[in-house]
């Protein structure tokens, strides 16, 4: 059976992000923090596209 664990909560995620954008590589954080790198990526791409700085992914 596969692992599961809880979501992150939005105010980890949002961490997350600010440090991406501070400077901090995805790859970084991920093993400072046991959150995947893909995860992170995830997550900056999506605040992204939610502030129209993106313009792939749902209209």
């Amino acid at each position: 059976m596969a692992k599961t664990r809880r979501p992150y909560a939005p105010a980890f995620r949002q961490q997350m992000i600010e440090l991406v954008r501070a400077g901090r590589s995805p790859e970084e954080l991920g093993r400072e923090f046991e959150a995947t790198a893909q995860s992170i990526r995830n997550w900056v791409a999506q605040e992204d596209r939610d502030e129209g700085r993106r313009s792939d992914g749902r209209p």
